[in-house]
């Protein structure tokens, strides 16, 4: 295996770890379920993590990328006979109309200012039957709320400007939120999850049909048709790994505070020893003064 690419915070790689671990492979995972047996176009595939992840169902994958040294990683790294990479611009693809089954597309509209040309391309290689899976941070969420400036995002979408775009270019979509919980969660935003959802707020449990939070991305599934989009349940996707490792960071950072505030604790304790010495001292000095009649 090839040694992994610096993370810069332009691009994912499988070395990070915990949060943003589980938000970029638990969208591969959630495609994973919708591309076997498909020939699949990941556009801007990265490292080409993700594309590995694809390949295992699918008949094909063909990852690209404008980063050369992420295309000449993604080589050296993932090689499975059902799997290639190429260097190519999504503005700009080298590939014939209608050539693929499906297309997906994490972590890319957010880069770029040519929203209409990156639909207009997927549209034109994509099948007529095909697929678009599409994510897209929540402006209002990701960036307004949480005050997050990310330097490599050129434009950020709201909902409904999100939506306006997928609508421009395929009449039929459903929509789902991610949010980082212990676990990756990805949820239906367009039908009932159909699964329970209980939420405590200010002493009050109720009881949902679908996670209360706002998302912090989009996942949009297209087609051409609605009877072409296909049936995803249940509505609700869970993602973690066996380790926990969000949870236990969680816990980690629990016991770090909890110790250092044993500590803050202990040096509080010596330094009232150490007033209350300073005072018995203060105090014997004074003594000794006025029995030696000084003043």
């Amino acid at each position: 295996m090839s040694q992994s690419l610096d993370f810069t915070g332009e691009r994912f790689t499988p070395e990070c770890v915990r949060e943003i671990w589980y938000e970029h492979l638990h969208r591969y995972v959630f495609a994973r379920e919708l591309v076997a047996g498909l020939n699949v176009l990941d556009a801007a595939c990265g490292e080409g993590y993700g594309a590995a992840i694809l390949a295992g169902p699918a008949a094909s994958v063909t990852g690209v990328d404008l980063s050369p040294s992420a295309i000449d990683h993604a080589c050296k790294r993932y090689r499975v006979k059902n799997l290639d990479f190429q260097v190519a611009d999504c503005l700009s693809l080298p590939f014939a109309d209608e050539q693929f089954d499906c297309i997906v597309s994490f972590e890319t509209l957010e880069h770029l200012e040519d929203h209409q040309g990156l639909m207009n391309e997927f549209r034109r290689v994509l099948r007529p039957q095909g697929i678009l899976l599409l994510s897209s941070p929540d402006r209002a969420v990701y960036t307004d709320r949480q005050n997050n400036r990310n330097e490599y995002h050129v434009r950020e979408l709201y909902r409904d400007e999100f939506e306006a775009l997928l609508q421009t270019h395929f009449p039929a979509y459903r929509l789902w939120g991610q949010k980082l919980l212990f676990q990756s969660a990805i949820w239906s935003l367009s039908e009932n999850p159909g699964v329970g959802f209980h939420q405590e707020d200010g002493g009050q449990i109720e009881k949902y049909a679908s996670p209360r939070h706002d998302p912090v991305y989009f996942i949009a599934v297209c087609a051409a048709a609605e009877d072409l989009l296909p049936s995803i349940r249940p509505g609700l996707s869970l993602f973690d790994d066996a380790a926990e490792s969000v949870y236990e960071h969680y816990y980690h950072e629990i016991r770090k505070n909890m110790a250092a505030g044993e500590i803050l604790a202990k040096k509080e304790r010596e330094l009232a020893e150490l007033k209350a010495a300073l005072q018995k001292s203060k105090s014997a000095a004074r003594w000794w003064s006025r029995l030696l009649g000084k003043s």
